[in-house]
């Protein structure tokens, strides 16, 4: 061949691969699955099934759920980022409770093994308890506690989330003593409240409604700043003279080391999601309301979120022993 053939042939072979466009450009074009760190049938799992239904619209490929609860929500996420490709494909929902634990115990994960995408919305929070219980209201409630202590059962999504935390605050407050019962999900709470295993449950206000309605619970207190018109009569923390404001935001990220055009991507296909009215009105059904942060906006609340933890956590004890 000679030098001016070689030269040729070089040329097309170089145009021909500028032609290919790189993975990232070509993101997505197979599924995508979307861990959910909780077991299917709870508030989240729901809220994050219609969020992805929308946006799957909007990306083009479809998005698989992979429901991996335990841990308070951290077991599927330590399992993405441990052992998920960086390439856009593995996504998960981040509760707060990925920032909190690390902080409280050995990990295999911080914060910083992950890429943050999008911030969507996050949780109201209370306690309700059980019909069966001997109390009918938060006063009555303290009272029971200061005389029996530590025989008031609550039960949480799991240690360390923050209805955990929530509570164990409140109760430092209150100057009483509960026993903590962990479950995977906000459903088996629920369960367990309805059942009288336990005699309260924190967890999202919205998703214990229909136990409330149903005569086999009472809601006691709700964490917002201010009433809620959809819980007449339900007192917040301020309202009972704590002065707290217990909130837990969430949003989506996947492993550390994603291609930027993969989460740009993902970000506006759940950015439309989180403006569908489909969308809005499930959402609406556990009082989550939108809270958009974009990717920069969002790892910068990240960082703060975990300062937050790390005051909150040492000042409660539970910080994790080097």
């Amino acid at each position: 061949m000679t030098s001016r053939l070689r030269s040729l042939a070089l040329g097309a072979a170089g145009l021909l691969l500028l032609s290919v466009p790189t993975q990232a450009d070509d993101f997505p074009s197979k599924p995508v699955t979307l861990v959910v760190p909780w077991p299917a049938g709870g508030p989240t799992d729901v809220a994050v099934r219609a969020v992805a239904d929308s946006a799957q619209k909007h990306l083009g490929q479809p998005i698989v759920i992979d429901n991996k609860g335990g841990g308070g929500g951290t077991v599927g996420i330590a399992a993405m980022a441990a052992s998920a490709k960086p390439d856009g494909y593995t996504i998960g929902q981040i509760p707060i409770t990925v920032f909190r634990l690390p902080l409280m115990q050995k990990t295999t994960w911080t914060h910083d093994d992950l890429t943050y995408i999008i911030h969507l919305t996050g949780y109201v929070f209370g306690i309700y308890s059980s019909a069966s219980a001997p109390f009918t209201n938060w006063k009555e409630l303290v009272a029971y506690a200061k005389a029996n202590p530590g025989k008031l059962t609550y039960g949480t999504p799991g240690a360390g989330t923050s209805l955990h935390l929530g509570v164990e605050q409140i109760a430092e407050k209150a100057g009483i003593k509960f026993t903590h019962v962990p479950f995977k999900g906000t459903a088996e709470v629920i369960a367990a409240v309805a059942g009288g295993h336990v005699m309260i449950g924190a967890g999202s206000i919205g998703a214990a409604r229909p136990l409330v309605e149903a005569g086999k619970a009472r809601y006691m207190n709700i964490w917002t700043a201010e009433p809620r018109s959809a819980f007449p009569g339900v007192p917040t923390l301020v309202d009972l003279g704590y002065g707290l404001v217990v909130e837990s935001p969430w949003g989506i990220a996947g492993p550390k080391g994603m291609p930027p055009k993969a989460v740009a991507k993902l970000h506006d296909a759940f950015k439309k999601a989180i403006e569908d009215p489909v969308v809005l009105e499930a959402l609406d059904r556990y009082e989550m309301k939108p809270n958009y942060k974009n990717t920069a906006d969002y790892v910068a609340a990240v960082k703060e979120q975990v300062q937050i933890e790390k005051a909150l956590i040492d000042r409660l004890g539970l910080a994790k022993k080097e």
